[in-house]
């Protein structure tokens, strides 16, 4: 047991002090976007603004009923002391709690999220499949892929894929699955092939990236003078440490999987967080678009730390300090 302290405590200590540094990053954060919410022109009040049947008196017992009366910091004060018990105030649409609305929307970004990263996965193996087959027939077709994937606009792809499968085949999934795991699945793969393109892009690039440059060093060489069968070369010399690097990204994935994608759930008709916030932002709801906002922060910053643990573990060169 005493000689695992020395690796230990400097883990422990790194991910002490980094905590104390995402709560301090956090406050800054929702910091600023509480304020620049609030401070754009217009308010929950401004869709009935035009409206003739509306007078000045309405609109002012619309603000001091939402609260939005009161000097600009005793508001943030007052939703900073709420939010910390995660309480993001009552949804001016909804007239629900924001909290419990955007819980509803959770469960099927996750699944959509989730599906979408099994679909991004796909790059690794073809990232090392290009490297493998570098200047060949696979390497050019998996290159002239990913930049048209690179290429290719998320909404523009997602319509494109409904207006060939209505005009092939007369079908297209126009509701939430329900039923059997089939439905579902027919249901959420073209969002989730949609969503996940654009980081299985990332994916097959970095990949292809870092096999190339494990290739080139000495051991691997060596392992192949040595007379080494080039599948075990392969798995136990290039890809243990080509692999290395994809666990950084795979942490950032996380915000990907909780915030959702606006354009594709739209696009889908997901009823997804995405849409939601879409939503919010043109009705002006300031407690959903807040705790969308603030949740999708905490994410990014979770992420990022699993990222920073996952790498040092997995490599034992990395030191913390």
């Amino acid at each position: 047991m005493r000689a695992l302290r020395p690796n230990i405590y400097p883990v422990r200590n790194f991910i002490v002090r980094r905590l104390l540094q995402s709560i301090l990053l956090l406050l800054v954060v929702v910091t600023a976007i509480f304020f620049l919410i609030h401070l754009t022109p217009g308010g929950p009040e401004a869709a009935l603004a035009n409206n003739p049947r509306t007078s000045a008196e309405d609109l002012q017992r619309l603000r001091e009923r939402f609260g939005l009366t009161d000097p600009l910091p005793m508001q943030y004060l007052r939703w900073l002391a709420s939010a910390a018990h995660l309480d993001f105030g009552r949804s001016y649409f909804y007239a629900r709690p924001a909290i419990d609305v955007v819980a509803e929307r959770l469960g099927p970004t996750i699944q959509l999220g989730l599906m979408s990263y099994l679909v991004a996965l796909l790059g690794i193996p073809l990232g090392v499949l290009a490297a493998l087959h570098r200047g060949r027939m696979a390497d050019g077709v998996i290159r002239l892929f990913t930049t048209l994937g690179h290429a290719l606009p998320t909404w523009w792809f997602g319509l494109t894929l409904i207006v060939v499968l209505n005009s092939l085949i007369g079908w297209f999934p126009n509701g939430q699955g329900s039923g059997s795991l089939w439905q579902w699945f027919i249901y959420i793969i073209f969002p989730a092939m949609v969503l996940g393109l654009a980081v299985l892009v990332t994916f097959t690039r970095f990949v292809r990236s870092e096999v190339l440059e494990v290739l080139n060093q000495d051991y691997v060489r060596t392992a192949q003078a040595k007379g080494l069968p080039t599948p075990w070369v392969t798995t136990r010399h290039v890809l243990r440490n080509a692999l290395l690097p994809v666990v950084t990204l795979l942490g950032y994935i996380l915000p990907f999987v909780f915030s959702g994608a606006l354009i594709t759930e739209y696009v889908f008709a997901w009823p997804g967080v995405g849409r939601l916030f879409y939503e919010a932002a043109v009705a002006r709801d300031y407690p959903i678009l807040l705790a969308i906002l603030t949740m999708t922060t905490v994410a990014t910053i979770i992420g990022t730390l699993i990222a920073d643990v996952a790498y040092g573990v997995v490599d034992p060169r990395v030191r913390y300090t």
